[in-house]
């Protein structure tokens, strides 16, 4: 079965920019005082952009989407076109691991924040993170 155009229209309309979760989260990090990059690629060469970028702290930032990336509590597999869409959703969770393993292997550390989350928790998460990954540099920086 072919997905209908009512339907390609409307996941057309489907942001994948600066999303609600999305600015929320940004909201949060920027009042618990960090600064970021949005919408950037952590690394040259590859085709793939954090949502948040902690560039000296080396932390890239994934918000997903439960639908699109499959999330183990809310993830709903349409009957209509099931195939395609069976295919799609898993070749985006296959790009996402491939994607945190290229980060860690060139030392960064992929954090991914499910839609549903509260963006207050997952920013106090990121946060830590971020905050843990920075105390080494800064202790290497400081004159003994």
């Amino acid at each position: 079965m072919e997905t209908t155009p009512e339907t390609r229209a409307r996941m057309s309309r489907q942001r994948s920019r600066n999303t609600e979760i999305e600015m929320a989260l940004r909201r949060a990090l920027h009042a618990a005082g960090l600064r970021y990059r949005v919408h950037r690629k952590p690394l040259k060469g590859v085709r793939r952009e954090a949502d948040v970028l902690f560039g000296p702290a080396k932390v890239a930032v994934f918000v997903d989407g439960c639908f699109w990336h499959g999330c183990p509590e809310h993830a709903t597999w349409p009957r209509n076109n099931a195939e395609f869409w069976r295919a799609k959703i898993e070749g985006n969770r296959r790009r996402d691991h491939d994607t945190d393993e290229r980060l860690a292997s060139a030392g960064w550390l992929a954090v991914r924040v499910w839609e549903h989350e509260d963006p207050i928790e997952a920013a106090g998460r990121v946060r830590a993170l971020v905050l843990a990954r920075r105390a080494p540099q800064a202790r290497s920086r400081q004159l003994p």
